[in-house]
């Protein structure tokens, strides 16, 4: 091909380079708009190994999907030893700007770049040989997004999302209205609920104590897997009903303990993490709903207190609320509306 360019692209090789921490929908434009103008467009992720930033395999993660149907886009990976931008002097500008130039081999075309930087700023200084193309953030701020994700969320791509996704568990012994509780929460946020799949095993054997030990296996592998799939479409937050922590109760309070099983749950529970742990108290009406524990009906608190305790035992604490139906809503969404406050408002 030589010098020529291929129809409708004005550069051969292109630069765009962020800190994605995070991506929001401004990054994403741009990255689309100057994929479309260069034969090669190479994005520059910069990082930091420390907690300030997102890990690095994450921000990798989300240039790739929004970019590997392209075939045009390589990314460069750029440790940031800095933690303040006014930290960085030219010095340190221009040693990165040598450092991009080396892995990308050729000459620089253009850098793209949005319209928050100044185009006679610092990528004039270290990338003069390149022409300056700038791109309109449309009301982006990376600050004000990382300062306040959720209330910034349309702003956030599809993909990113799920990295933000708050996860709340409700958890309690049979009757404490947890099920109900969860798909209220669901479509009082629109967004997912994760419904007890013990349940609906539990019938394959028409009771929970003629179940099956590989019974128990699918339900702590399938709530785990159905849990990270939901949580890529989810809004904001996910509602779980139980997980593998209550598995692990019902398996020894109907004695169908097995090592396998009793290790499975106790592995998952180790890689669980919540934002939120709501604790339904057995302080409502005991309902026999046709297969519902008669001995657990007689001592409902001492049942409760042991579910709260094997939680504590994996180093989880739980929020407990209880009362009225509609005063466990409420509680309820109040402590999850807590979970969104701007991080200046904590």
């Amino acid at each position: 091909m030589g010098n020529e360019l291929k129809a409708g692209m004005k550069y051969h090789v292109g630069m765009y380079g962020g800190a994605f921490n995070p991506m929001h929908n401004g990054h994403m434009e741009c990255i689309l708009k100057a994929a479309s103008m260069c034969e090669k467009l190479f994005v520059v992720i910069s990082y930091r190994n420390d907690a300030s930033d997102i890990d690095v395999k994450v921000k990798y993660r989300w240039v790739y999907t929004l970019t590997s149907h392209i075939g045009n886009v390589k990314i460069i990976l750029l440790e940031d030893r800095l933690k303040n931008k006014s930290e960085y002097t030219r010095k340190y500008w221009e040693e990165d700007s040598r450092k991009i130039k080396a892995a990308i081999g050729e000459k620089i075309d253009a850098v793209f770049f949005g319209s928050d930087y100044d185009k006679d700023g610092i990528w004039k200084e270290c990338y003069p040989e390149s022409e300056p193309v700038i791109f309109e953030r449309d009301g982006c701020n990376s600050t004000a997004i990382r300062n306040d994700v959720y209330g910034n969320w349309d702003l956030l791509p599809l993909f990113v999302r799920p990295y933000y996704v708050k996860k709340v568990l409700i958890i309690g012994i049979e009757s404490c209205g947890k099920s109900v509780l969860a798909i209220n929460l669901a479509h009082h946020y629109h967004t997912n609920f994760l419904e007890e799949v013990g349940r609906d095993m539990s019938f394959l054997s028409g009771s929970p104590t003629m179940m099956l030990t590989e019974d128990y296996t699918r339900i702590l592998l399938e709530h785990k897997a159905k849990e990270m799939r939901l949580i890529e479409f989810s809004n904001k937050v996910l509602i779980e009903d139980t997980d593998c922590l209550i598995t692990r109760f019902f398996m020894d309070f109907l004695e169908n303990e097995s090592e396998d099983n009793l290790a499975l749950a106790e592995s998952i529970a180790k890689l669980n993490h919540y934002d939120l742990i709501l604790l339904a108290e057995p302080d409502v009406e005991w309902v026999q709903d046709g297969d519902r524990s008669e001995k657990m009906a007689a001592n409902r608190r001492h049942y409760s207190e042991r579910v709260e305790k094997l939680y504590n035992r994996f180093g989880f604490r739980c929020e407990h609320i209880s009362g009225t139906y509609a005063e466990r809503y409420e509680k309820a969404i109040k402590l999850i509306d807590a979970l969104f406050v701007p991080n200046d408002k904590k």
